[in-house]
């Protein structure tokens, strides 16, 4: 097995573009499982802890560029006001030193249907800075998974950032797993008010085969919550809209039986999960109203 280091990031897209099949690895939270495991034995491994510009972020005006190998615990410490669905997802990862090597980018980068920051970046609407030598595409989250590990990268592609719009509204992130920490999704889900469109948008992790959006979900949401006027009205969400949702979320997985859960008992857990992450964003947000209206 080659082991290559580059110290910048030209110096990582030309070996890259040199041997399109080499892996690349920063925090190794995934990769290294792998190969002790001898679930996979690369050719050439791609070290990229060296290129300084993969741990920076830039806040700005309605998005945030975060770099590829910008660690969960940066998240969560910096990033809980603009992106706080992703940081609710980034305090359930592993341990405290799995959240400080781990990253956004390797989540992507490993496409496993249960990476637990996949459900808020769909949520959220988070497009992939995909770069190679012969240059830069900007691909939206929603594309990016295109199988079960699989990603829409090229193979002389790296993930250099994503890049995330700003929470306009409240966001919240829900998880089952078989304990408290330190675990792989059974299924997780995250929903993101938008109240400056007045749409909603969902993710739904480890129940299909990639990372989805619930679409028919969203479409009914927003539809209802705009008839019944309950974005000026301040008043709750009516507990039929909530269980349809809820339904409709369900019905846009299709989970299978494993070892950590079955199909059907992952179906119910986002029932439960949709019905409850919409009840906690919908009191934030008319939380904020009333706080507003106050100022």
């Amino acid at each position: 097995m080659d082991f290559l280091r580059p110290a910048t990031w030209e110096e990582a897209l030309a070996a890259k573009a040199e041997h399109p099949t080499a892996v690349p690895i920063a925090g190794g939270t995934d990769v290294m499982v792998e190969i002790n495991f001898d679930h996979r034995r690369p050719d050439v491994l791609l070290d990229l802890n060296r290129v300084g510009d993969l741990y920076e972020w830039e806040v700005g005006q309605e998005t945030v560029r975060l770099g590829a190998a910008v660690p969960y615990t940066r998240v969560i410490e910096a990033l809980g006001r603009e992106l706080p669905g992703l940081a609710l997802a980034a305090r359930t990862v592993g341990s405290p030193q799995i959240r400080n090597r781990g990253s956004v980018g390797g989540n992507l980068g490993a496409a496993s249907p249960a990476g637990d920051s996949h459900p808020p970046l769909l949520a959220a609407g988070a497009e992939v800075e995909a770069v190679s030598a012969r240059g830069t595409r900007l691909i939206p989250v929603e594309e990016f998974y295109t199988g079960v590990k699989r990603n829409a990268l090229a193979p002389d592609e790296l993930i250099r950032a994503v890049h995330i719009a700003k929470a306009d509204g409240p966001q919240q992130f829900s998880k089952v797993g078989t304990r408290n920490a330190m675990v792989i999704a059974v299924c997780a889900f995250g929903l993101a008010l938008h109240p400056a469109t007045r749409t909603v948008r969902t993710g739904i992790g480890s129940a299909a085969p990639t990372p989805v959006r619930a679409g028919t979900a969203e479409e009914f949401l927003t539809a209802a919550l705009e008839e019944e006027g309950l974005w000026d009205s301040g008043r709750t969400v009516p507990p039929s809209v909530a269980r349809q949702f809820a339904e409709l979320v369900a019905a846009c997985a299709s989970p299978i039986d494993d070892v950590r859960g079955s199909a059907a008992y992952r179906r119910h857990a986002l029932r439960v999960m949709a019905r409850r992450t919409l009840g906690w964003t919908w009191d934030e947000y008319l939380g904020n109203e009333r706080s507003a209206r106050c100022a």
